[in-house]
């Protein structure tokens, strides 16, 4: 049984390298799109000849409107076992099969120290400076004996505060569900919301987003924390108040801010994050490591080969 294969969003262009995509069924074709598809008119057009899609989790949206205007697609394979941008209902209701890809490691956690090691040493700010010819153009901070609040403490935020805890840090954490006793068994101490902000040099997030944490961290969240304290989002951007943190980084109520994920990827030329320079900001790379992209796109082929000898592995579904 020949299909016609798509992969979406390889900005990277090495989609085609990371798996032997040769052993589609005879006669495939695989078509691979390495720019944004743009809007929902155009990625319906883009999307029309094609049964079979991979894509990359949460750069292309799939809600219903774009799924009902698909009348070849059968098969929709994501990176990763989770993504919102994806309308499982209505992929069900149109007889779409769903199925995710396994990941390696905790990339993002490392990604997340990366940004709070550039924003408290000041790494991008002297690198500029030393290039235009100056020598130490300020003072950078230090972590041991500071105070690392994290928002949530899953499996990446149990990670970052280890990592925390290797530095000399006292690391503290909340989320709506976490416990004393879960929070004591990674050696960290949960704090109530408004005081962990309040009295943390450092925070980092590390939720789920969801409709319970959706908007989590707001105006009321940045107005209690220190003047000299820092905020870091590797997570998601609606578990933040966009409007809110730009406004404690343009009055220097914090310090500044380190992020990797925005309400709308790829930022824009003009985005006002741009204009920001208490910022340390990057391409969404969470996830963007070598070693999981092997593994994102060769269980992607899997899955495909698996859905085509009718034996889907690794489904998706709805609630």
């Amino acid at each position: 049984m020949s299909l016609s294969v798509a992969i979406l969003d390889d900005y990277q262009k090495v989609a085609r390298d990371l798996a032997d995509w040769s052993r589609l069924p005879a006669g495939s074709g695989l078509t691979v799109f390495d720019r944004p598809l743009g809007d929902l008119d155009a990625a319906a057009a883009a999307l029309a000849p094609f049964e079979a899609l991979v894509i990359m989790r949460e750069r292309t949206p799939f809600p219903a409107a774009l799924i009902e205007r698909l009348p070849k697609l059968r098969l929709l394979v994501t990176t990763g076992m989770r993504n919102n941008a994806i309308d499982l209902a209505a992929c069900a209701a149109r007889g779409v099969t769903v199925c995710g890809t396994g990941a390696v490691g905790a990339p993002t956690a490392e990604l997340a120290w990366g940004l709070i090691l550039a924003l408290v040493k000041r790494i991008p700010a002297e690198d500029r400076a030393l290039r235009e010819g100056r020598w130490q153009t300020g003072l950078t901070g230090s972590l041991e004996g500071r105070r690392l609040g994290l928002v949530g403490l899953g499996k990446l935020g149990t990670q970052v505060a280890r990592v925390g805890q290797a530095f000399g840090m006292e690391v503290a954490a909340w989320s709506p569900n976490l416990t004393d006793e879960r929070a004591a068994a990674a050696g960290v101490t949960r704090l109530e919301k408004r005081d962990l902000f309040a009295t943390a040099d450092v925070i980092s997030v590390h939720l789920v987003l969801g409709e319970r944490t959706r908007g989590v961290v707001g105006a009321d969240e940045f107005a209690v924390m220190k003047p000299t304290a820092l905020f870091v989002n590797t997570s998601r951007a609606g578990l933040v108040d966009e409007t809110a943190l730009m406004a404690a980084l343009r009055d220097g109520r914090i310090a500044g801010a380190g992020l990797d994920v925005f309400p709308v990827e790829p930022l824009s030329a003009n985005s006002p994050w741009l204009d920001l320079p208490n910022t340390v900001l990057t391409p969404h790379l969470g996830y963007v490591t070598k070693d999981n992209y092997a593994v994102y796109y060769r269980d992607a082929l899997e899955d495909i080969l698996a859905w085509s000898a009718g034996t889907p592995r690794r489904l998706l579904t709805a609630g």
